[in-house]
């Protein structure tokens, strides 16, 4: 079963040099080693802030059952016990990949980050309004390179039950007549005002860096 490892965490500003390091030598390079681990991004917040999100895209979500993830997870270095202690606004979401519009070769430089806590009887209305109306109009715009969507398997942070990865070409596009159409329509208008969903969480990240795992690198 096909998906990601979602984590947010905000470095204290006198560790987010250590930090970045940390995180691009150690704690991505260990989990990449593991069979299954395809790629890992990096993103910052845009606006402000030291919010860092990183996504593990993962080819089997079986391998987060393995022995060797749960040693990975178990047994943490000092360094890595260290950075996690360090940070706050945690969040770790196990999520299967629900739709995806089609990969291009050109990777977003950014990303918008979307995520609804969707009550169970809401679901299909919810699946039915983003894949068939609201994808469709934001795709026209062409700095809006791909969508995909995820369902939360396990979670910690939040309530969240699904989310949504916009990859972007510029940020110019976020005030796109594309995007303010997308944000319109009848499947939406039947949505719009319940609590949850106006209570959505919505950021905007840049790409920091991007790293492979074996089974990439050696196709």
């Amino acid at each position: 079963m096909k998906g990601i490892l979602f984590s947010q965490m905000e470095p204290p500003a006198e560790l987010e040099a250590e930090f970045n390091d940390w995180y691009e030598t150690e704690h991505i390079p260990v989990r990449l080693a593991l069979p299954g681990f395809s790629r890992a991004v990096r993103y910052k917040e845009c606006v402000g802030g030291r919010k860092y999100l990183a996504i593990y895209e993962i080819d089997d979500l079986a391998v987060l059952e393995g022995p060797g993830y749960n040693i990975v997870k178990t047994k943490p270095s000092e360094r890595t016990a260290r950075m996690l202690k360090s940070v706050k606004g945690f969040t770790r979401y196990t999520c299967t990949l629900a739709y995806d519009s089609g990969s291009r070769p050109e990777r977003g430089k950014y990303l918008c980050a979307v995520a609804f806590a969707v009550p169970c009887e809401r679901e299909a209305q919810l699946d039915d309004w983003y894949e068939n109306e609201h994808i469709p109009l934001l795709m026209r715009a062409p700095d809006w390179l791909r969508v995909r969507r995820y369902k939360v398997f396990s979670g910690d942070g939040g309530a969240w039950t699904d989310f949504a990865l916009h990859e972007l070409r510029s940020l110019a596009v976020m005030d796109s007549p594309e995007r303010k159409t997308a944000r319109s329509g009848p499947k939406r208008d039947s949505l719009a005002g319940e609590a949850w969903f106006e209570n959505s969480g919505r950021w905007l990240f840049e790409v920091v860096s991007v790293q492979e795992g074996s089974t990439v690198r050696g196709s």
